[in-house]
């Protein structure tokens, strides 16, 4: 546009101007929607990298969670494997119990003592063998009563004995690896009583 000379504009027409008008334009919109989808995609990688994270803990939760019940899981395991034997064992208590109480009876008189002896090597053999998965017995005669490997089923008056202590074991208790199985069944002195 140029003026006349009285202030009214004149519209000139350049040749280009209106195609370059409508270039620049073009130009215009075409740099604003790449900055909106620049933006959009801005806010999108930050959403996916939060996301990101999140599953990343979530991940890392999961795994402590699965170690732990591997460990307990391998715990259990051991447990099974170490107690195994338990029930068998327990019903081999009274065997022994039985052979115990042949070799007390046959040791009274002379002439059984080949028996006395088969019956002793027979017991040492089942010793031996609940040594090896892991029973040991309870130590009873002339120790102080502990009721937690100790069952007390009377008590007597001695002088030669302080008060508290088993003097008579009635019954053999037996422990594996650590547990109890069985308490001892113990007679336990108390002091004598006086008139």
């Amino acid at each position: 546009m140029e003026g006349d000379g009285n202030g009214k504009k004149i519209e000139v027409n350049t040749p280009g101007a209106e195609e370059k008008a409508a270039e620049v334009h073009e130009e215009h919109k075409k740099k604003k929607k790449k900055e909106e989808i620049l933006e959009e995609l801005k806010q999108k990688l930050e959403e996916s990298q939060k996301e990101s994270e999140q599953l990343k803990e979530r991940i890392l939760y999961q795994q402590a969670d699965f170690e732990n019940f591997k460990k307990l899981k391998a715990k259990e395991k051991q447990e099974a494997l170490k107690f195994g034997n338990e029930t068998l064992v327990k019903e081999l208590l009274p065997v022994i119990d039985n052979l115990e109480r042949a070799i007390e009876h046959a040791s009274k008189t002379e002439d059984s003592r080949g028996i006395v002896e088969g019956v002793e090597l027979t017991l040492s053999g089942f010793l031996k063998i609940l040594e090896k998965v892991g029973v040991t017995r309870v130590e009873a005669k002339g120790k102080e009563f502990d009721p937690n490997v100790h069952e007390a089923v009377a008590q007597e008056e001695s002088k030669e004995s302080p008060a508290g202590t088993v003097i008579t074991e009635l019954q053999k208790g037996y422990i594996m690896y650590g547990r109890l199985l069985r308490p001892a069944m113990v007679t336990v002195a108390k002091s004598p009583e006086t008139e």
